[in-house]
This record gives structure tokens, sequence and C-alpha cells, in this order.
């Protein structure tokens, strides 16, 4: 007989894994450019691929060293990185802009890796570059991070009670007639209620947890989830420690936080959108200044286990032990978010 966690192992070896956050980019960034293909290959490909990973979301974020002035020429950067990652290991993974090109990538036994842009400082009005960054790759946008773009205000700043600005109005409208996707994570309250009412098209939450578990402002309300579920949309789970509790953190916490979303949205709107930050944290934070505490919260507890993409089978093993099926399993750890990114797209 099988041992539960052999099954439960085996059952993510044999799924199709994806993962609607991982900040990799800021890192390969770091590097001298004839270094970032070889730099992922070396360094982050093994990763991923110990923890199953099918299907990769890379985000676009630009620190706040470069805004406003270098938004725009490091988004650039971040961008050639991801085509040059591409480029150097064509036989490992493949940078996909389709639904059709991520099948093809998985069925050929390659890594899949869509961009998505974390906040729109580099945007500001100009809302026709969207249509720039979709020529170059990018398919899912996300219109603020903690505070304020020129589109919207973040979870930062829900005491405002802002909407959606005139121009983001406008950039939902041009993301949806480019058939990219639109996402609510880090968008404060009152904006993601406004892009629920404008949204024509599957909504999605690439890394965001549920509030009624933890009142953090990053994480969505009940209503929020069910919202984005009727779009036909998806919430991919946070696997930070500090959006998940304030207890010590275990997978109990993760699975807890997932139960919650499929009671809610149901299992097919369930996804994973890591957010491992220890690697970023680790290279990026000066020793004077560790720990990092950002709200009040020690950025590097972290669930054990979950500290890198490696990590990623012990979820679906908690998720089999807890009793969930093993089709609702496969969905959460990648099929529903590979069905949402072919469903989003002309």
């Amino acid at each position: 007989m099988t041992s539960p966690i052999t099954a439960g192992h085996q059952l993510h070896t044999d799924a199709l894994v994806a993962d609607a956050h991982n900040d990799l980019l800021m890192l390969v960034v770091r590097r001298p450019p004839q270094l970032w293909a070889t730099y992922f290959r070396d360094i982050w490909y093994p990763q991923l691929r110990k923890g199953g990973v099918d299907l990769q979301v890379l985000p676009i974020f630009i620190d706040h060293e470069f805004t406003p002035e270098g938004a725009l020429r490091e988004s650039l950067r971040m961008v050639e990185a991801a085509h040059r990652i591409a480029e150097g290991n064509p036989d490992l993974v493949a940078l996909c802009r389709t639904g059709a090109e991520i099948d093809t990538a998985i069925e050929s036994g390659r890594m899949a890796l869509v961009l998505a842009l974390e906040g729109c400082p580099q945007i500001d009005t100009d809302i026709e570059l969207l249509q720039t960054f979709a020529r170059l790759g990018v398919r899912i946008v996300s219109f603020t991070h903690f505070g304020r773009t020129a589109l919207a205000d973040g979870s930062g700043e829900d005491l405002t009670g802002s909407r959606l600005t005139r121009a983001g109005v406008e950039a939902l409208a041009l993301l949806e007639s480019l058939g990219m996707a639109i996402d609510v994570s880090h968008l404060g309250a009152t904006a993601v209620d406004h892009v629920l009412e404008l949204a024509t098209r599957p909504v999605i939450a690439t890394h965001s947890s549920s509030r009624s578990l933890h009142d953090h402002h990053r994480n969505l309300s009940d209503d929020h989830i069910r919202g984005i579920a009727a779009t036909g949309g998806l919430i991919c789970v946070n696997l930070y420690a500090g959006y998940l509790t304030t207890e010590p953190p275990t997978l109990d916490h993760v699975v807890a936080h997932i139960e919650h979303l499929t009671d809610l949205a149901g299992p097919t709107k369930v996804g994973i959108g890591s957010d491992f930050v220890a690697d970023l944290f680790a290279e990026k934070v000066p020793t004077c200044d560790r720990p990092l505490i950002i709200e009040g919260t020690n950025t590097e507890i972290l669930v054990p286990g979950l500290e890198g993409p490696s990590g990623l089978p012990l979820v679906s093993h908690a998720l089999l032990t807890a009793g969930h099926h093993e089709n609702e399993v496969r969905g959460i750890a990648g099929s529903n978010l590979a069905r949402f990114l072919g469903a989003t797209r002309h």
C-alpha cells in the first residue's frame, strides 16, 4: 500500500503545477545581462523543477529606488531578461503569450513562463503603453502595489475609499479588448468593487488569501472572493506567512485559507500564487536592516517547508491528507490557473 506522503507527492509530480506569482525576475536583473540566462538555469530552474512547476507567472515589479523616473527603463530590462532566459534555455523553458503556447511548452516537457505587470508605475496615465507591453508578451496586469498610482489606490491606502481613476477605467477596458487579465491582488478594497462592477471578462487575484481568516488589507473579503468567482475568474492563495496568520505558521494555515476559498468560490476557482520572498529579501535587504519588519510583521517568518518553490509538493500533500479529492488537488496545484490563462486569451 502506498503511504500518504508518497501518494501526495506522487499526485503532485503527476499534476500540472502552476504558480501565479514569483518575483524572481527582480533577482535576475541584478546580474550582468550576459548572465541572466545562466543564472536562471543554475539557480532558479532546479528549484522550480523540484517543486514540480510546469507554468510560472513572472511579475514585473518595480522597486521604489526606480520610481518614478526609472520605472519604464527597469520594466523593459525585466522584459528583456525574461526573453533572454527563454532564448538562452530553449530546451528548458518557453515564454508564452497564448494558451496554445502554454500547452505546447508543457507538452514538450518545457516550463511555460508568462509575464505580468505588478503595479503600473511605468504606465502612469499613458495607458497605450499597456498595448506595448502586450506586444512584448505581458498577459496579466495589476494597477498598483501597496500605494497609489495614476490608475488606482493599493490596499495600503484603503482608508481613502478610492475607486479606479478615469485612467484606470480606460485601462481596464483596454486590457479586456486586448484579452489581457486584470489582477486585483494589491488593489484597494473599494477599487476591487469598482473592477467587479466594470469587468466583462474573468478577473484574477494572483496572490491573495482570505481576510475572514486573517484580517490583513492584502487579503480578500468574502464578497470579493465570490465576486471574482462570479466573473469566471480565479483566486490564487498567497503562501506568505504574514498574510495567513499571526500565529506560528504551519501548513494547516495554508490549507485553511484554501478551504475557505473553495467553500466560497468553488474548487475550480482556486490556485496558488506563492509570493516566495526568502531569496529576494536575503539578497536585497542589508544585514543591518534585518529582520525586516513591515506593518509589525517579521518578513523572515515563513511557513516551514515553504521557503521556496521546491516546497510546493507539501501543499498538495497537505490537501490530500486533509481529505480533498485528487481532482480538486490537481486543479488547485495548477490546472485551474492553466485553464484560466487559456480562457483569457484570444
